[in-house]
């Protein structure tokens, strides 16, 4: 009888081989495997949708909310989005192969650092069913294989959505076992997927908090994390107050339950007093709860009292920290301590307040006068995104295809010998 264990040893061992392969490929080759995907996606679309019919009523018994419904439903709409976004990623240059550097030491040995695929990533994800074509779509545009595990709340859907680009791949030459999802909703299978070291060359979470930290905790191999996003936008003493009006609701407002949506709002004292009652106006009339410190509350009256929970939170809803600050270098220090290192605005005419911010806020990005919502793979021109990261090892941010290659050194000499 195969154990678990067992079969996702097969799983990783035939994935290795399926990367060995992909490296073969020419960016033609991809580019006709990934319209071939596209293509069967649409030709599947009534079994992907039968699936997703099963996954949706199973989480209605389970008692999901009205938001993971959402996130977890598929329509002719969405699906035919993920077979446009296989076909986005055909057009976009090829990340692998590029020469990335190239001199010659005085002993005549040429050197040249190329980039080249990581080899096989795991992706482990909840909810969003898109993301099994998303990732695939990146990963083979990459050269890498891909082992995919999702949330047992969308493992009818992805199964179908995972077939479907595997027929529509194998038709136009994509190698074995380069695309394979985990087709059980054992929580033991992360565990052991974390944990192949010399098969799994890189994993990647996509999910809550807890999601993440739980394969950190057991991983074996490389992780790129992204635990929350605790996004500040800081309202200098020099800011335009129409603008600040502006990007404070729509890093708030636009799309709350995302990662790059605003969290907590600083505000330097000298300006508070005329600026924040417009602010809160504005948010208030979105239906945002607004919990302010002292001061705050002494110049809005109407905000609920914040207290230390609430600095670094990660709302994901339709609430906001709001907290006067007496200086810029308070403003920072804030953020320091209490951000993800995420993404981060400053909103300010003084371009010396703009530098200081830029280089004293550690975060993956840093925004001048516009709104944190822009970190995002597609938003910043990268075409796609595998997930954010807030590391600093590897890749950083929006992770589009380059952060998905490594490289190596390709030396030409002449029969040179070291002395």
């Amino acid at each position: 009888m195969t154990t678990l264990h067992d079969e996702l040893l097969m799983m990783g061992n035939a994935a290795v081989e399926a990367a060995r392969q992909l490296v073969r490929l020419s960016s033609d080759q991809k580019n006709r495997i990934l319209i071939g995907m596209a293509r069967e996606l649409e030709n599947r679309q009534g079994a992907i949708l039968a699936a997703n019919a099963a996954d949706l009523e199973a989480g209605r018994v389970a008692g999901l909310n009205a938001a993971m419904l959402d996130r977890l439903q598929l329509n002719p709409a969405r699906i035919k989005a993920m077979a446009d976004g296989l076909r986005a990623i055909t057009q976009l240059p090829d990340p692998v192969g590029r020469t990335l550097r190239r001199w010659t030491r005085p002993n005549g040995l040429k050197i040249r650092k190329i980039s080249v695929p990581l080899g096989v990533i795991a992706i482990i994800f909840e909810s969003r069913p898109n993301v099994t074509a998303d990732a695939t779509a990146l990963c083979l545009k990459s050269s890498n294989a891909v082992i995919l595990r999702g949330g047992k709340e969308a493992l009818r859907s992805n199964l179908a959505i995972a077939e479907a680009l595997q027929a529509g791949g194998a038709a136009e030459g994509l190698p074995p076992h380069s695309v394979q999802m985990v087709r059980t909703a054992d929580r033991d299978a992360v565990r052991e997927l974390v944990q192949m070291e010399g098969r799994i060359d890189l994993v990647m979470p996509r999910g809550g908090e807890s999601l993440i930290r739980a394969v950190v905790e057991q991983a074996r191999v490389p992780v790129i994390k992204h635990y929350k996003g605790v996004c500040h936008v800081y309202v200098d003493k020099s800011a335009d107050p129409q603008m600040a009006l502006s990007i404070v609701e729509n890093a708030k407002c636009q799309r709350p339950g995302v990662c790059n949506a605003m969290e907590t709002l600083l505000i330097h004292q000298s300006v508070a007093g005329t600026i924040l009652p417009h602010i809160c106006k504005r948010l208030s009339a979105c239906g945002v709860e607004l919990r302010g410190d002292e001061i705050a509350r002494s110049i809005v009256p109407g905000m609920k009292p914040a207290d230390e929970t609430d600095w670094p939170a990660e709302y994901l809803d339709l609430i906001l920290a709001v907290k006067v600050v007496p200086s810029l270098e308070a403003a920072i220090e804030h953020i320091n301590r209490y951000g993800s290192r995420h993404s981060d605005a400053i909103i300010t005419k003084s371009a010396s307040a703009w530098r200081r911010f830029a280089r004293d806020v550690d975060s993956a990005a840093i925004y001048w006068n516009a709104s944190t919502r822009f970190t995002d793979g597609g938003e910043f021109g990268f075409g796609a995104e595998i997930g954010i990261s807030t590391d600093k090892l590897h890749a950083r941010g929006p992770m589009g295809l380059e952060e998905l290659t490594t490289y190596k050194y390709v030396v030409t000499g002449t029969g040179q010998v070291r002395s």
